[in-house]
């Protein structure tokens, strides 16, 4: 199953993205896909220790010293046998630059190192915060693993209670989006598939509490109806699994699925590390008022705490905020 045709690699200093590199070659390999690299002249080096004076002496668009054609072609020359792979060396606004590379020349995939966690909380507009928000194609933050004999994929799934049909239905859309986009990666890679939905009944505390003090029997009753709700609909979506995993794969093992109370937040960074996850597929989610700008803040609370790779993906019908002008 060939899901990507036009991948994106973006460099960050130092070793830690040879990992990501070879996954972006070996995807590109797998799918026939075009490569492009880029990197950057004059961009913020990520982890950059900050003066006492803070962002008044050095601010976010602070630059150092960055990429050059020879440092782009030593890190690309040990693939040049595999792919044929185009470089770019470009200068601005990190996140500004890739996304107008994915408008210009229709990427349908972006790949590279995750900032470090104590950048992303220092600057909460850093690259990754806007590429999630922001950028149109999915988005894969690979973070370098242990070597394993397997590949475990979590596909976190959601859908909006007490919204609008419509919105409904985007988020139901959204989850199919993540099942395909994880279920394709897990036929090629031959990699374990694990599906959660994470459900919650909506004003269960106040419903035993004094204001309402609703019997026990009652809030029970509650629970199982909302629970069966989000049952019925998981088992609808995973109906379509098989037919993306490919009638008759017998080499792609049988999907495992996950119906977990609690916040969607809490139970994917258990399940995350209780299953070892090397990737967590998940989706991001428009802000209702707010055309063209992808909130997801699920999304960005588990790329700030999770050990595992992220990859992101935006609802259909979204349309950046960001345009060619900028």
């Amino acid at each position: 199953m060939k899901q990507f045709k036009n991948i994106l690699f973006v460099v960050e200093s130092g070793e830690a993205c040879k990992p990501a590199l070879e996954r972006a070659v070996t995807l590109a390999e797998e799918n026939q896909a075009a490569l492009t690299v880029i990197d950057f002249v004059g961009r913020v080096a990520a982890g950059i220790n900050m003066p006492r004076g803070g962002l008044t002496s050095v601010g976010p668009q602070a630059t150092m010293p960055g990429g050059s054609e020879q440092n782009l072609d030593t890190i690309i020359r040990p693939y040049r046998g595999r792919i044929n792979i185009q470089t770019k060396l470009l200068k601005g606004k990190p996140y500004l630059e890739i996304i107008h590379e994915v408008l210009r020349n229709g990427h349908d995939l972006v790949i590279k190192s995750p900032e470090p966690k104590h950048w992303q909380n220092y600057f909460f507009g850093s690259t990754d915060i806007h590429l999630l928000r922001k950028c149109p194609c999915p988005v894969w933050l690979d973070k370098p693993s242990p070597s394993k004999s397997s590949f475990r994929i979590l596909a976190a799934v959601d859908v909006i209670d007490m919204c609008s049909t419509k919105e409904h239905k985007l988020r139901n859309d959204l989850s199919l989006k993540v099942l395909e986009m994880a279920s394709a990666l897990a036929s090629c890679k031959l990699a374990e598939l694990h599906i959660m939905h994470a459900w919650e009944l909506k004003g269960e505390s106040l419903m035993r509490g004094a204001l309402i003090n609703m019997s026990e029997e009652k809030v029970l009753a509650e629970v199982e109806q909302v629970k069966q709700e989000h049952t019925t609909w998981l088992d609808e979506l995973l109906r379509e699994v098989p037919k993306m995993l490919g009638q008759g794969n017998v080499a792609c093992p049988e999907p495992q699925t996950y119906l977990v109370k609690g916040s969607a937040l809490k139970e994917v960074l258990a399940l995350a590390k209780q299953i070892k996850a090397d990737l967590v597929v998940m989706g991001t989610v428009c802000h209702t008022g707010l055309p063209g700008f992808c909130i997801g803040n699920t999304a960005e609370m588990v790329l700030k705490q999770i050990d595992c790779s992220v990859l992101t993906i935006k609802p259909t019908g979204f349309v950046t905020s960001v345009t060619l002008e900028e």
